[in-house]
């Protein structure tokens, strides 16, 4: 049996055709891991996959994510895809990029994490396999970290030339995308830098063209490191720049995102002990509006927004030998700075602050020990972390109603401020392999404390987090944060010619915050944010609330390989979401999928023809109006070929047969410049050839 079959779980790590590189002391069965730079490679608890080498449905790492077991993509727009992980997603996860924890711009999400993750510039992107340990900081389920390539140290006094750069282009959009990393290292320092540059049109579909969904973005960068004996030193910066880039399901689109990065670390190996520690700042300016990338609206209903959101934060933790195992304790934060204004371009005197100068405060402790224990592998972690929120003074142009400036003096008068503390523990256990069963389980009580839009958003609003849902919503100071208590179990088989991970999985979480009518007396416009919201277009607004849910489900990779050059490899994912105090469903929760692949493997090249079917979503959120979606399904061939060390070419037809489909995560079309009615989902893009050239030396 080949070693593909044995190390290649995930179903598009198998559409790799670089060879694995396999390490026994690798995380324990806790990640899957997302390789873009050109080999594949797992263990029972890690996948890796290669972007560079993968299926390009798009610019956004977040595509890639989604072929992964409980994997998804929330389409908010071609750069503000959203990953759901087992039915949860936005803040709920865990997200980093290049290990940095820190908040978007945009009160719509528009910037989720990962609109931060270029795939050209990603090296590997690790997934946290069911929850996040401890040790990454919190959230209330599992978590990724997008890690930015670079040279690393050589092993010469020498300087040596590294660089890993790819090009791309795809037709469905016309789009290119280029970029990488080159520079220079010896044994004791490093240095390179970094850039990538994207664009891409309006995407088309059987049926038209989709207005309102191009795209740009570009990145430039600095990373250097120095080591001396046991200590390592490092400094990492980088610029992006988002240009115009549409958002059909929002009521505006970006305009710019100019965000900034600046990361100092150190690493130190000490006779007993090992230390890291980290210093972190990102800084985003956002501009968005509602006329520039669609249909002019009335001129006392244009309007453009700015935001802008700091972060500073940092790590330091400590590792060493303890009870048959290493112990890691450390400590934790960040203080985060928001601030929100909404202007009408005609009128100076039209402008209002709907998150006015938040401030947001987490200092965390924790500690966590892995290792072996009564026959079986663990990991055991304990997280304390106390958090600190304020809102500065709202603000209204005299040109508003009296209404919304009554509803900012109430909120003036009102004590914005909120304190809590949370615990988060997590028990993972592992067996060895036996029989070539790896037997896996974890219990965990994860926690999540409510976001600055759902606890300071005063003045009814569509922005909400990301949901897309076409709702107006209002947050609620009184919110308390959210609670999961997480059970999972399943196994890793590896036999001579069959692979499977199957995982069953249950999460019940507590003050899971929904929205919910504004009051009891829905259509009626008996109060003030009511009267406010039905001049919006909505006279039945929701706020944020707390409320009970229940997520569970299955999801598992698997695979065959007929002894030869033909293999077969599925991912399937099922994840039901429900309200546990009222007789609903949770909003925007992925369907049933599965997709099949067959592929026949030579030495230096690879075809694969692949099927994904997806399951109508009847289960549907009628608090948040959503509609239901039927079944599709969409064929993709694809090939890959080595041509010579170093190089390699990929290529592919996706959406073979040009099939109008409209996944249940797209979210609804709110540009009238565009072939797809006002109200109606996003369909995904119609039938495109790419191209894609990577070279690494």
């Amino acid at each position: 049996m080949s070693t593909k079959m044995i190390y290649g779980v995930s179903l598009a790590a198998l559409l790799a055709a670089a060879g694995p590189a396999f390490a026994e002391d690798d995380a324990p069965a806790l990640q899957d891991v997302v390789v873009v730079t050109g080999q594949s490679n797992s263990t029972e608890t890690e996948t890796q996959m290669t972007p560079d080498y993968l299926p390009l449905e798009g610019p956004d790492i977040t595509h890639l994510l989604a072929r992964t077991p409980g994997g998804a993509r929330i389409g908010n727009g071609a750069l503000s895809g959203q990953v759901q992980y087992r039915g949860l997603f936005g803040e709920r996860l865990n997200l980093r990029v290049d290990g940095q924890r820190f908040s978007s711009g945009g009160p719509g999400l528009m910037d989720p994490v990962f609109h931060y993750a270029p795939a050209p510039l990603i090296a590997q992107v690790v997934i946290d396999r069911g929850v996040s340990p401890v040790s990454a900081g919190p959230g209330l389920a599992g978590g990724s970290d997008a890690v930015f390539k670079r040279v690393d140290f050589s092993d010469d006094a020498e300087p040596t030339l590294g660089y890993d750069l790819s090009f791309s282009t795809r037709s469905v959009d016309s789009s290119y995308a280029g970029g990488g990393v080159i520079g220079l290292s010896t044994n004791s320092w490093r240095v390179n830098v970094i850039g990538s540059t994207e664009q891409g049109e309006d995407f088309d579909f059987a049926d038209g063209t989709v207005g309102g969904s191009e795209y740009q973005r570009d990145v430039y960068g600095l990373s250097a490191g120095y080591r001396t004996g046991a200590h390592t030193f490092s400094f990492d910066v980088r610029r992006q720049n988002t240009g115009k880039s549409g958002n059909p399901p929002f009521p505006m689109d970006i305009q710019f995102f100019d965000t900034d990065f600046a990361r100092a670390g150190y690493e130190g190996d000490f006779d007993r002990f090992d230390v890291k520690a980290s210093l972190n700042y990102i800084d985003v300016a956002h501009l968005m509006d509602n006329y520039t990338l669609r249909q002019d609206p009335p001129p006392d209903r244009q309007r453009f927004t700015y935001a802008y959101a700091t972060t500073v934060g940092g790590d330091l933790s400590v590792s060493f030998a303890h009870s048959g195992g290493v112990m890691e304790v450390g400590l934790d934060g960040e203080t985060v700075e928001h601030d929100v204004t909404i202007y009408n371009p005609n009128n100076a005197n039209f402008f209002v602050t709907p998150m006015p100068d938040i401030e947001e405060s987490r200092i965390g402790v924790f500690a966590e020990w892995t290792g072996f224990t009564r026959g079986v592998n663990a990991q055991f972690g304990l997280r304390v972390d106390d958090y600190s929120t304020e809102a500065g003074t709202a603000v209204t142009g005299p040109a508003l109603p009296m209404a919304p400036q009554m509803l900012a003096n109430m909120f003036n008068m009102a004590d914005p401020g909120a304190d809590e503390t949370t615990v988060d523990a997590v028990a993972r256990f592992w067996t060895e392999e036996i029989n070539c069963f790896t037997w896996r389980g974890t219990i965990a009580r994860k926690n999540q404390v409510p976001n600055y839009v759902q606890r300071y958003g005063w003045l009814p609003l569509t922005a909400s987090g990301g949901l897309a849902d076409g709702n107006i919503y209002v947050g609620d100071l009184d919110l308390d944060p959210e609670t999961a208590w997480i059970f999972e179990a399943g196994f890793d088989y590896f036999g001579q010619s069959f692979y499977a991970r199957p995982t069953l999985f249950l999460r019940d979480v507590e003050n899971y915050i929904q929205g919910v009518p504004f009051d009891d007396t829905i259509g009626v416009a008996d109060s003030m944010v009511e009267m406010v919201a039905g001049m919006s277009g909505d006279p039945t607004p929701l706020r944020f609330a707390n409320t009970d849910a229940r997520l569970y489900g299955l999801d598992l990779d698997f695979g065959y390989d007929f002894d030869g050059p033909w293999r077969v490899d599925g991912v399937f994912s099922y994840v039901r979401g429900e309200r546990t105090d009222i007789d609903d469903n949770l909003y925007r929760v992925a369907p049933p999928n599965l997709t099949l692949a067959a592929t026949y493997e030579q030495a230096d090249w690879s075809a694969s023809f692949e099927v994904r079917g997806v399951a109508e979503q009847s289960d549907v959120s009628l608090t948040n109006s959503e509609q239901e979606t039927g079944a599709y399904a969409i064929a993709n061939l694809y090939g890959d070929w080595t041509i010579r060390d170093g190089v390699h070419l990929s290529f592919g037809i996706e959406n073979l047969f040009d099939e109008v489909y409209r996944d249940h995560l797209s979210g609804y079309n709110r540009n009238a410049e565009s072939d797809v009615a006002l109200g109606e989902r996003v369909p995904g893009a119609g039938r495109s050839a790419f191209v894609r050239i990577g070279i690494v030396g």
